[in-house]
């Protein structure tokens, strides 16, 4: 009954606070300049206030939702994860003339070996009915007078534990690209002093692509593993924009015949 009190009230304050910004609309044309400064005063702190609120649930609003976990996972998939580019809002969204070896979040670095960077990253909100990420991340690059483009992820300690032979690591991505270029993904596997590296080309004729990485063929230390990282290695990314609209790793033992 309280609650159904304070809800009655609310409404009421807030009919009379909208009808008494209609009375100052009417009579903004007939009100001295003294008090028509105070009330563009008053109400440019209210329209910031209610601006930014509007924005952040907007945000939050926005489909698909800041903090989903949903994603596509293989049978007996018994690991799963999507980075943070892609699962929430980094604290800086974006950058202009990107150095070389510059964060995007904590788990992420871009790598180039350009003189000038003429490159921008930003992180962006997926829309589309079909997006299942919140973010995305989109990169312009301009002129690039290196060699190498890359995004380094780092992958979180958990893909590490009980890894065995028998496992197959899947990375799933959708890629828009203005025109075409090719994109490799690099599996880095430290254990003990060594480091196994198994490279694949993504398949590119699809937006949705995927590659798999099959840990039979490798020879990896089971007891040693200690971490793992992922390398996205883009090839003639000048006058470019790619969007990197998802990314997913998923982790699953190999079905024996």
């Amino acid at each position: 009954m309280f609650d159904f009190a304070k809800d009655i009230i609310s409404r009421i304050r807030h009919k009379r606070m909208l009808t008494a910004w209609a009375k100052v609309l009417n009579s903004a044309s007939e009100l001295d300049f003294q008090t028509l400064r105070k009330m563009r005063s008053v109400g440019q702190q209210q329209r910031r206030l209610i601006g930014q609120f509007i924005f952040k649930a907007d945000s939050r609003l926005t489909m698909p939702y800041i903090g989903t976990k949903a994603m596509r996972k293989p049978l007996h998939c018994d690991w799963a994860y999507r980075p943070e580019i892609w699962s929430g809002p980094l604290p800086k969204i974006g950058m202009a003339a990107v150095e070389t070896q510059t964060k995007v979040g904590n788990e992420a670095t871009i790598f180039h070996d350009c003189r000038i960077s003429e490159m921008t990253y930003r992180q962006i909100r997926n829309t589309r009915e079909t997006d299942l990420s919140p973010f995305a991340l989109r990169m312009d690059i301009f002129r690039f007078d290196g060699g190498f483009l890359s995004v380094v992820i780092e992958v979180p300690k958990e893909a590490a534990q009980d890894l065995k032979l028998n496992h197959i690591i899947r990375v799933e991505t959708l890629v828009e690209m203005e025109k075409p270029l090719e994109i490799f993904a690099r599996l880095n596997i430290k254990h003990g002093p060594n480091t196994e590296q198994i490279v694949r080309e993504m398949p590119l004729s699809d937006e949705e692509v995927n590659v798999e990485f099959d840990l039979a063929y490798t020879k990896i230390n089971e007891k040693r593993v200690e971490r793992i990282w992922l390398d996205l290695i883009f090839e003639g990314p000048e006058m470019n924009q790619v969007i990197l609209r998802d990314l997913t790793l998923t982790r699953r033992p190999r079905s024996e015949l």
